[in-house]
């Protein structure tokens, strides 16, 4: 999944108004932002296999810092610890690491089942399989950035708007060109493309500050 990570943490500004969206999207999709950095590092890894599902090539096959059930829940409370360290808003840190922890629970709709419960070597690994539909998974990620966007746009002032759909546009442009342009030549390449998500944050910054809560 990759637009419903961002519903999610565009639909969490309702209810913690004061954390900034490019916090939210750091901790929706903090799983996959730690992902290629470990792709990188040679501790995890990813084949490229067309057809393994009818929307995605990439096979998960090693990726259990990242990915595990378990290691996401640690880093949700990684995340939402600091966040609480840094500000001292309990409820918002709580908001912050449950966005950690909903990427897993998003991503086990879509993928097949090869998101490991646990770390280590034979474990089992889960997946409810969307990812064998199309027009399914389309209508999920679409609908959801939707539902996202418009629960964004009601708990903001209307401030700053060009910002704003420039960067809902570039997100929906970088989802269609993944979904249906030609897999990616390795995984290294794959990994180097993926670290562009951490561009995102100060985009998402830029744009939040402009937008007071409504």
């Amino acid at each position: 999944m990759f637009l419903g990570h961002y519903a999610v943490a565009l639909a969490a500004k309702r209810a913690a108004p004061r954390t900034s969206l490019g916090t939210l999207f750091f901790a929706a999709q903090f799983l996959d932002l730690l992902w290629p950095v470990l792709l990188l590092a040679g501790v995890e890894h990813v084949r490229i296999a067309p057809g393994i599902t009818r929307f995605t090539p990439l096979d998960f096959y090693d990726y259990p810092i990242s990915h595990s059930l378990a290691a996401a829940l640690v880093w949700s409370l990684v995340v939402g610890g600091g966040y609480f360290a840094l500000r001292r808003d309990r409820r918002a840190a709580a908001i912050v690491g449950a966005l950690v922890a909903s990427h897993w629970l998003l991503d086990l709709v879509m993928h097949r089942p090869d998101l490991p419960l646990l770390p280590g070597g034979d474990v089992k690994t889960v997946g409810l399989g969307l990812w064998r539909s199309v027009p399914l998974t389309l209508a999920l990620e679409l609908g959801l950035f939707a539902a996202g966007v418009a629960i964004y746009l009601r708990a903001t002032a209307r401030a700053g708007s060009i910002g704003l759909w420039a960067m809902l546009a570039l997100l929906v442009a970088a989802y269609l060109g993944a979904a249906f342009g030609p897999p990616p030549p390795s995984e290294s390449a794959l990994a180097v493309s993926a670290l562009a998500l951490w561009l995102l944050l100060p985009f998402a910054y830029f744009v939040d500050r402009r937008r007071a809560p409504a």
